[in-house]
């Protein structure tokens, strides 16, 4: 016997409004894997250089982190499904700026500003959409393939973009965004709304939280250049130190006053940007300290793989990102399948699950990384890293909009991708200075207790990688030795000593990344035990106490 005609659309109406969702989270997510595997292309393209993208990224990581929170508010003021239909509007004004795009200025307005605005507007609201088409009980699988969709896109993106780059050209992947856009806006009208709140927009708080998130997060994202604390050479400082560390402690303090800014209108009867109370939340604040984790693990590893596949090896951007896919096929298997075989499993379980699979796949990739790998060493670790990505996915969207009433929302989205955001900028700024100051230092050692190297070009090779070591193919390396007229035996020595630094580089890096996983598990203790959607566990009744008897 057939499913009832009613169960059987709604079924299909769920599908589609998954399938919309999923399909802008994939794009916000995409834009950045496919300009890192096209840099050079687009630089070219563009006449800029390199440093000159990399601007572009940073600027696109900066405007998304920084309005986040407010585009969470407005998406509560417009209605949710209204600021999702302005913020893709906006993104694909974007799109097709950046597709046009005759110079660095047009890219910096098209991608990282427009773009950057249309995805804080639109990401709070999938979150918020989400919870307002989904029962309590469906929500921790749409919320995980959702997330799925979002981390296929980084693992896809080198895939994508560089078939797209390679054969025809990077602006038909922009181009192509906006097309999508426009579909799912003819299908917007599928999902239900949440009727918009008449509230008022604290724009005191969102300078606040614009400046204090800024600050933190340009810092973060500055410190491969500028060096944590100690300025590196060549760069400006601030009292002596790198302004990194400055930029930090100050956004921090911005982002204090913006809190207490926030509990002052809290108890004036305000109308505060976000709630203090949410930040008082164990269940949401353990949530939003996992999506910190997970996003700071993800982006290190996903800095460190593509590395060794495309430096260390020379694959193709193509080849690169057909290893890197076991990882987003193990995901999106684990984000769908665990909501549907176990709907009511113990979300802190599963996380814990996720984190420990995440760190044995780094650890087996730590292990057999060497000068003589190939490119199969990597497809273990992603099966791991996919499997503990998509369980950590199939949980915690669900974990921290079901700590508040659904009335909040659109700010838990606001506050859930700035800490995605944070995480991202941390995990890439962090382990990429492990793995500068790891290859350095190993490149010196090596070149300074290799007998066979020649003096002068120990004392030479010293000086030169004084402020870091380039991260560099062995055939980038033959060449520049021969154009520096270095002789064949010492240039073999050399290229001997960059190869096992390289690997120890990748090593401490990937190491690093092992530890944030590890050290996120302390954390998972304010996760519950139960699904949401489910009656909680009753807790043990004490032993009842023994009667009293009177005395004779």
């Amino acid at each position: 016997m057939g499913s009832p005609p009613q169960a059987e659309a709604k079924k299909q109406h769920t599908g589609l409004v998954l399938g919309v969702l999923g399909a802008s989270q994939f794009l916000m997510t995409l834009d950045s894997s496919v300009m890192n595997v096209s840099m050079a292309t687009v630089a070219a393209d563009v006449g800029t250089t390199i440093t000159g993208i990399q601007t572009a990224i940073t600027l696109y990581t900066l405007v998304m982190a920084t309005l986040m929170i407010t585009g969470g508010k407005v998406g509560s003021i417009l209605g949710r499904r209204r600021a999702f239909a302005i913020g893709l509007i906006v993104y694909a004004c974007g799109s097709t700026v950046t597709s046009l795009a005759p110079n660095l200025g047009v890219l910096l307005l098209g991608w990282s500003l427009l773009e950057g605005m249309g995805a804080a507007l639109i990401m709070p609201a999938i979150v918020a959409l989400v919870a307002a088409n989904f029962p309590p009980e469906r929500r921790a699988a749409a919320y995980g393939l959702i997330a799925a969709a979002g981390a296929v896109a980084v693992a896809a993106g080198p895939l994508i973009g560089g078939a797209v780059t390679t054969y025809a050209s990077w602006r038909y992947v922009f181009a192509g965004e906006a097309v999508i856009v426009v579909i799912i806006l003819l299908l917007l009208r599928h999902i239900a709304d949440v009727a918009p709140h008449p509230l008022k927009l604290d724009l005191v708080g969102s300078a606040l939280s614009v400046v204090g998130l800024g600050l933190v997060v340009f810092g973060v994202l500055r410190s491969g250049d500028w060096g944590w604390v100690i300025a590196t050479p060549g760069t400006p400082t601030v009292f002596g130190g790198s302004p990194v560390i400055w930029l930090i402690v100050v956004g921090s303090l911005v982002t204090y006053l913006f809190i207490r800014w926030q509990s002052h209108l809290e108890r004036t009867g305000g109308e505060p940007l976000l709630d203090p109370k949410m930040l008082r939340n164990s269940q949401l604040v353990g949530g939003l300290s996992m999506f910190f984790a997970q996003f700071t693990v993800q982006a290190g590893v996903f800095f460190c793989v593509p590395l060794f596949l495309s430096v260390a090896l020379g694959l193709s951007a193509v080849e690169t990102g057909l290893r890197v896919f076991p990882l987003s096929i193990a995901l999106l298997v684990a984000a769908g399948g665990i909501p549907r075989i176990w709907p009511h499993a113990n979300p802190r379980r599963v996380v814990r699950f996720g984190l420990l699979t995440m760190t044995a796949g780094i650890l087996v990739l730590v292990a057999g990384l060497s000068p003589a790998a190939d490119a199969s060493v990597v497809a273990i670790p992603m099966v791991l890293m996919g499997l503990g990505l998509g369980s950590l996915s199939s949980q915690l969207g669900a974990v921290t909009v079901s700590a508040v009433p659904d009335s909040q929302s659109a700010e838990v989205g606001g506050l859930q991708n700035t800490a995605t955001n944070l995480g991202a900028s941390l995990g890439t700024a962090l382990v990429g200075s492990v793995l500068i100051a790891t290859l350095t230092s190993a490149a010196i050692s090596g070149v300074q207790n290799n007998p066979d190297i020649p003096d002068s070009v120990k004392s030479q090779a010293t000086t030169e990688w004084a402020s870091g070591v380039p991260f560099i193919s062995t055939d980038q390396l033959t060449t520049a030795l021969d154009e520096a007229g270095v002789d064949q035996a010492t240039a073999t020595q050399i290229i001997d000593v960059n190869d096992d630094a390289r690997i120890d580089a990748l090593r401490s890096a990937l190491a690093v990344a092992a530890l944030i996983s590890i050290a996120a598990l302390f954390f998972t203790g304010r996760l519950p035990r139960t699904a949401p959607g489910q009656p909680a566990r009753p807790k043990a009744a004490p032993p009842a106490a023994e009667p009293e008897t009177e005395p004779a």
